[in-house]
C-alpha cells in the first residue's frame, strides 16, 4: 500500500533570493545534517543568460537504521537521485527525488518546491510531498516503514532549522538584500554559475515528504514577541487555500508531520469531494483525534456528520434556536468562566434538576435541541479563547455537580433521552470534552454510570475525574483544575454562579404524549429541507413555474429510506390548478402535505407534458446535488417515483431472495428530504465561477454523487454553489 505525505506550506519572511543563499550555504558538506555523507554531481546544465540552472546529484545518506537490518541488506549507505531545477526568472525552486538504492523493493518518491509568496513577494514558501511505496524487504516491512517515518520526522524540522541557522548566518554578516535577476543590458550573457551545489532537501529515506513538524518550528527564532500578540496579526493566505504551518501551529496546535498530513489530506479530499463549503479545520482534527488520525475511519464519521448537520441545519442552531422558557427556568446548567487552561467552562447542576418535568413538559428534542445548541456554544467559546489566551484551545471543561442525584433521576424516560443525547453527541462532537469532573456522587451513581457508561467512548471515558462527598475539596481536587476565585459559591468558592438552582417543573406545564410526539416533528422539520413520503403508485412532486426562460433549477435531496427515480417533465400549462402558497420570487409553488401528486392520469406523456431529463435512479442514503437550465417557460414538475425491483433476467420464474427482496422494498415507504431553489444565469454562473472539473449543466447523471454520506453543500449559504453539478 502507498503510503502519502503532505507537509503544509512553511513561509519563511524573507525573499527569495536571500532564501536561496542560504539554501547554497548548506554545500559542500553541512554539519547540522550528519546523515548526509556526501554527493557527485552528474548532470549540469544552465542557460546562457543565468536565468535557469539544472543540476542532477547521486545523493550518499548514511541512515539510521539497526546494524542488522543493514548486514541483512548488505548496504551501509543508502543513494539518492535528486534533480533540482532553478528559475531565477520565475524565482523557483523544484527539487524531486527518489531512491537509487533497492529501488526494486522500496519505492520513495519526493517533491519540493520554493516559490515567492502569492500575497508578499518579499517572502518565501516551501512545501514537500512524498509517497512510500515497500513492496517487500526481507520481511522486514514494518519496520522499514517505522525507520522511514521516524528519519523523515526529524529531518524535516532539522530542514527549517538549517535554512533558519545560514539566514541569521547572513544577517549577522550584514547581507540583508540580495538583486533579483535580470538580463544583462547590452554585454553578451555569461554562462551562469552556481555558487555551490544544493542538497537534497531531507531526500526520502527519512519518509517522504511528510507533514511538515519543521513547519511547526516556523517562528522565527529572534521573534520575541509573544504568541498571543502574534495572534493578532493578520497569516497571509497561502497558494490555492493551503494550510500553512504558523498557522497550524498558532491555531490547531503541536501536530507531528504525520498528524498534519492526515489533516492536509483530508481536507483536501473534503475541497475536491465536497464543492460547496467545507467545515473548519478545528473539526476535521476532532474527528481525526477521535480516530487516532486513521484517515478512512474518520473521513466516514465525519461525513456522516456533515449530513446531519446539513439535513438538521445545525450551522444556524445558535441564531434559530430559542429556548423554552420552561428551560430557561429550570435547566441547572450554563457557562461559568474558564479553566486553568483557558478551556470554557460549564457547569451543570445535575442533581437539582427534574429531568422527568422537563421531558414532559418539553420532549426528547427540545431537550437535545438545547444540548447541541450548547455544545455549539462550547466550539464557539473554544474559538474566542484561542484569540484570547493566544495558544490552541479546542475543547471545554465541564462540571458537573450530583448534589441531590436519587432514584427518581433513574426514571426511564428520562434515562432514554439521556442516552439519546449522549449517542447524538458522541458521534457529531467527538473531541469537544476536554475534561469532565464529576463532584459529589451519591451512592446512587454507579447505577447511573453502569447505565450510560457503554454509550461514552472509551477516549471520552479517560477525561472523567469522579469525586465522592467533599473529597474535591482536598489535594487533587478542584483547585487542581480551576482557579480559587472562580469556584462557584455552592461549591463553597467566593464567585456568585447564576447557573438556576431548577427544581420540579410544575405539572401543570406537562404535555400529553401527542403533544409532544408534534413537537418533536415540528422540531426536526424546521429546516429549508422538506420532507416526503414515496409510495408505490404514488410519487411526491414538486411544481415550479418558470417565468424566464435559461433560469436554473437546482435541486439537493437525500434519500432516506428506500430507492427512489427522479424525474424532471415540463408542461405549457399547469398539471392542475396552481396552489397561491408561493415561496420565493421566482414561483416555486408549495402544494403542501407529505405526499403530493400534479399529474393528472389523463394526461399523456408527449402530449401533455414532456420529460427533459432521462430518468436517474437513486438508492438509500445517497444524496443528490444537481441543476437543469430551462430552455422553455412555463411549469417544471420535479417527480420522485417509488423504483419497484426489476423482474429476473434469466428466467421466467423469480428467485426466492428476488421476491423477498422486493417483498421488503414494499413493506414500506421511500422518503427523501430536498431543498430546491431557481436562480437566473446570471447568478447561477456567479455561484459556480470557482468551481472546476462540472459536468454537464443538463445532466442528471453528473448530479449523481459518488460519494453517498456527503452532500455538495452543509450550509443554505453554499446552496447555490452545490447546485451545480457534482460529478460521478
Amino acid at each position: 500500500m502507498v503510503q502519502k505525505y503532505q507537509s503544509p506550506v512553511r513561509v519563511y519572511k524573507h525573499p527569495f533570493e536571500l532564501v536561496m543563499a542560504a539554501y547554497e550555504r548548506r554545500f559542500p558538506t553541512c554539519p547540522l545534517i550528519p546523515m548526509f555523507v556526501g554527493s557527485d554531481v552528474m548532470d549540469e546544465q544552465a542557460s546562457e543568460d543565468g536565468a535557469t540552472h539544472r543540476i542532477e546529484r547521486r545523493c550518499k545518506l548514511d541512515v539510521d537504521a539497526p546494524r542488522l537490518l543493514k548486514r541483512i541488506a548488505g548496504v551501509d549507505y543508502v543513494y539518492f537521485i535528486q534533480k533540482n531545477s532553478l528559475d531565477r526568472r520565475e524565482r523557483t525552486l523544484h527539487i524531486e527525488s527518489h531512491n537509487e538504492t533497492f529501488s526494486n523493493r522500496v519505492i520513495i518518491h519526493e517533491l519540493c518546491c520554493y516559490s515567492v509568496h502569492p500575497d508578499n513577494e518579499e517572502w518565501t514558501c516551501f512545501e514537500q510531498s512524498a509517497s512510500l511505496d515497500i513492496k517487500s524487504f526481507f520481511g522486514f516491512e514494518s519496520t522499514v516503514e517505522k525507520i522511514a517515518m521516524k528519519q523523515y520526522a526529524s529531518s524535516i524540522k532539522k530542514g527549517k532549522e538549517i535554512i533558519e541557522y545560514y539566514l541569521k548566518e547572513l544577517d549577522e554578516e550584514g547581507v540583508t538584500h540580495l538583486p533579483r535577476w535580470s538580463p544583462a543590458p547590452d554585454c553578451p550573457a555569461q554562462p551562469c554559475v552556481t555558487a555551490r551545489p544544493e542538497l537534497p532537501v531531507t531526500p526520502a529515506i527519512a519518509i517522504p515528504a511528510a507533514s511538515a513538524k519543521d513547519t511547526q518550528s516556523t517562528q522565527s527564532n529572534k521573534d520575541n514577541t509573544s504568541l498571543a500578540e502574534s495572534l493578532n496579526e493578520p497569516l497571509a493566505g497561502t497558494p490555492d487555500d493551503k494550510l500553512d504551518a504558523d498557522y497550524i501551529h498558532r491555531y490547531l496546535g503541536d501536530l507531528t508531520p504525520l498528524q498534519e498530513s492526515c489533516l492536509i489530506r483530508l481536507r483536501q479530499w473534503l475541497q475536491e469531494t465536497h464543492k460547496g463549503k467545507i467545515p473548519k479545520d478545528e473539526h476535521i482534527l476532532r474527528f481525526l483525534r477521535a480516530r487516532d488520525f486513521n484517515m478512512d475511519k474518520a473521513r466516514e464519521i465525519l461525513c456522516q456528520s456533515l449530513t446531519w448537520r446539513k439535513q438538521h441545519q445545525v450551522d444556524y442552531l445558535l441564531e434559530t434556536w430559542n429556548s423554552p422558557q420552561v428551560l430557561n427556568d429550570y435547566y441547572t446548567g450554563g457557562w461559568h468562566h474558564h479553566d486553568k487552561d483557558g478551556r470554557p467552562l460549564y457547569i451543570l447542576r445535575l442533581g437539582q434538576m427534574d429531568t422527568k418535568g422537563l421531558v414532559r413538559a418539553l420532549g426528547e428534542e427540545s431537550l437535545l435541541r438545547h444540548v447541541l445548541s450548547i455544545n455549539e456554544e462550547g466550539l464557539r467559546r473554544c474559538e474566542e479563547n484561542t484569540k484570547v489566551f493566544g495558544r490552541p484551545i479546542s475543547c471545554w471543561t465541564c462540571l458537573v455537580d450530583l448534589e441531590g442525584l436519587n432514584m427518581r433521576h433513574l426514571w426511564r424516560p428520562g434515562v432514554k433521552a439521556l442516552l439519546r443525547i449522549i449517542e447524538v453527541v458522541e458521534a457529531n462532537y467527538p473531541e469537544t470534552l476536554g475534561r469532565l469532573l464529576i463532584l459529589r456522587a451519591p451512592r446512587v451513581f454507579p447505577v447511573l454510570w453502569t447505565l450510560v457508561s457503554p454509550f461514552i467512548d472509551e477516549n471520552t471515558r479517560k477525561k472523567f475525574l469522579i469525586y465522592a462527598g467533599n473529597d474535591y475539596q482536598g489535594p487533587g481536587g478542584l483547585v487542581d483544575y480551576i482557579d480559587k476565585e472562580v469556584i462557584p459559591d455552592f461549591l463553597g468558592g467566593d464567585c456568585m454562579c447564576e447557573v438556576p438552582e431548577g427544581g420540579l417543573v410544575p405539572k401543570s406545564l406537562y404535555r400529553t404524549a401527542e403533544e409532544l410526539e408534534n413537537e418533536d416533528i415540528r422540531l426536526w422539520t424546521e429546516t429549508i429541507y422538506q420532507s416526503a413520503s414515496v409510495f408505490k403508485g404514488a410519487p411526491h412532486e414538486l411544481l415550479i413555474e418558470i417565468i424566464d426562460a435559461s433560469s436554473v433549477i437546482t435541486w439537493d435531496f437525500d434519500v432516506c429510506k428506500g430507492d427512489i427515480i427522479f424525474n424532471i417533465f415540463h408542461s405549457k400549462r399547469a398539471p392542475q390548478p396552481p396552489k397561491k402558497d408561493t415561496l420565493g420570487a421566482h414561483g416555486i409553488t408549495s402544494p403542501g402535505g407529505n405526499n403530493v401528486q400534479l399529474i393528472d392520469k389523463s394526461w399523456m406523456l408527449g402530449q401533455d407534458y414532456s420529460m427533459v431529463e432521462s430518468p436517474l435512479i437513486c438508492k438509500e442514503g445517497e444524496s443528490v446535488q444537481g441543476s437543469h437550465v430551462t430552455r422553455w417557460p412555463g411549469f417544471y414538475i420535479l417527480q420522485w417515483r417509488f423504483h419497484s425491483m426489476p423482474a429476473c433476467a434469466t428466467t421466467n420464474l423469480p428467485r426466492v431472495d428476488d421476491v423477498l427482496a422486493t417483498l421488503q422494498v414494499s413493506s414500506h415507504k421511500c422518503k427523501v428530504m430536498y431543498y430546491t431553489e431557481v436562480l437566473g444565469s446570471e447568478d447561477f454562473r456567479n455561484a459556480c465561477c470557482n468551481v472546476q472539473g462540472l459536468g454537464s449543466m443538463t445532466s442528471l447523471e453528473s448530479s449523481h454523487s459518488g460519494f453517498s454520506q456527503l452532500s455538495a453543500a452543509t450550509t443554505s449559504s453554499s446552496q447555490s454553489q452545490s447546485s451545480s453539478m457534482i460529478s460521478r
